[in-house]
């Protein structure tokens, strides 16, 4: 089977990590068989644009094809504007960018598949592309779609939607994504497939000596921006050292809330219990992860949230958030936790019970790991994405 990703999050020497999971279900896909070509849409960054800052002079460096791998790589340019200005047209702007590579590869390659990574801008340009190419098509929604585009305004939801009508089978990589957009007709043609783990790469031997480690009580590793909730855990961590002063939180990550949060450290006096490591190369921050006792991020907003499954496979008791897209892994009090959005005394509860009960949270964690290694990893998401193309394949003929 030949497939055809068009996803504009996708590693590059821009950004190593950006898209890292779309890659690996590329690459898991590759190995049960199928023959798998990228195009991964930049920006265009010429001059004065790859003057303006760093991100847009990166973006200008970024080569025209890659191997990552052994899976080819297309970057090919399209005009993008400097803060989502006229987002609803991005598609549009995408599919001129594209269309001429695209379709010398169909030439070459022949697709069976396109699979497009978020309905906007890629698979709004990958419906402009199927009105010449006319073969099945697939879009993942992984969350800012549902949970952010359609929401800008009427022109990016209906941007969102005609691509989303348009297309012969939609994925949601969690349950919570799905239920967003029940009422609409389109809803009948979301399959959810949840997003997964390398199980060997994160249990794999580590490089960092034992002793050059702290003693982390609870880790969080995200971005820091509001709706994580890092600022919930900071306050838990609070009302807890009361009864365990020697409590140590650590924080992995950076972002637009690092000020505001180091602050309220300062204002809680707790500077000797909350630290922040900065943002880490993955494999450190997994390292970091295999040392926690607890991983609590008391996110509101996840579409999925591939980190909780990650602290899941290192055996960490994992807290998150009711109605969130993890709901779909962790079951409450069997294999993690789930507590209510922005309610500091709800996870002060569960947080406090791991610290005094050492084994529930060694058999919590042994379940968690159980349930990862059963369901949820690349390869659980690679089989079940080539069913989906197979049945829709079959339907067409």
């Amino acid at each position: 089977m030949n497939v055809l990703i068009l996803s504009h999050m996708y590693p590059s020497t821009y950004n190593s990590i950006s898209g890292v999971f779309v890659h690996k279900q590329v690459k898991e896909l590759v190995s049960l068989g199928c023959n798998v070509k990228v195009v991964s849409p930049v920006p265009w960054a010429g001059f004065p644009l790859n003057k303006i800052n760093n991100k847009w002079y990166k973006y200008s460096k970024i080569p025209s094809k890659d191997i990552i791998d052994g899976i080819e790589v297309y970057y090919p340019r399209y005009l993008e504007f400097p803060k989502g200005y006229s987002f609803s047209k991005s598609g549009e702007r995408m599919y001129k960018g594209v269309k001429n590579l695209v379709f010398q590869l169909h030439e070459k390659f022949d697709f069976n598949i396109i699979h497009s990574h978020v309905a906007l801008p890629d698979g709004y340009c990958s419906m402009l592309l199927n009105k010449r190419l006319n073969i099945p098509h697939f879009i993942t929604v992984h969350g800012q779609d549902f949970q952010n585009t359609i929401n800008k305004n009427e022109a990016s939801k209906d941007a969102v939607f005609k691509a989303l009508k348009s297309t012969d089978e939609i994925i949601t990589v969690s349950t919570k994504l799905k239920n967003i957009v029940k009422e609409y007709p389109f809803y009948e043609k979301i399959s959810v497939i949840n997003n997964g783990v390398d199980v060997n790469e994160l249990i794999a031997e580590k490089t960092v000596s034992e002793k050059d480690f702290p003693d982390i009580d609870i880790l969080s590793v995200s971005n820091l921006i509001n709706t994580k909730g890092i600022d919930i855990n900071i306050k838990a961590v609070y009302k807890l050292v009361k009864k365990y002063p020697n409590l140590k939180y650590h924080i992995i990550g950076d972002g637009v809330e690092r000020i505001n949060l180091s602050k309220l450290v300062e204002d809680y006096g707790l500077k000797k219990n909350v630290f922040f490591l900065g943002k880490l190369e993955h494999k450190l921050a997994m390292e970091y992860m295999s040392k926690c006792k607890i991983f609590s991020l008391p996110s509101w907003k996840e579409g999925f949230g591939v980190v909780y499954v990650e602290a899941m496979v290192q055996g960490k008791p994992v807290i998150g958030v009711k109605g969130e897209g993890i709901e779909d892994v962790i079951k409450h009090g069997e294999n993690g936790f789930l507590v209510e959005p922005k309610n500091v005394e709800d996870l002060v509860c569960v947080i406090d019970n791991l610290l005094k009960n050492k084994h529930i949270a060694d058999d919590i964690g042994k379940n968690a790991k159980k349930t990862v290694i059963e369901g949820f990893t690349w390869n659980h998401n690679a089989q079940n994405t080539l069913k989906l193309y197979k049945h829709i394949i079959n339907k067409k003929i």
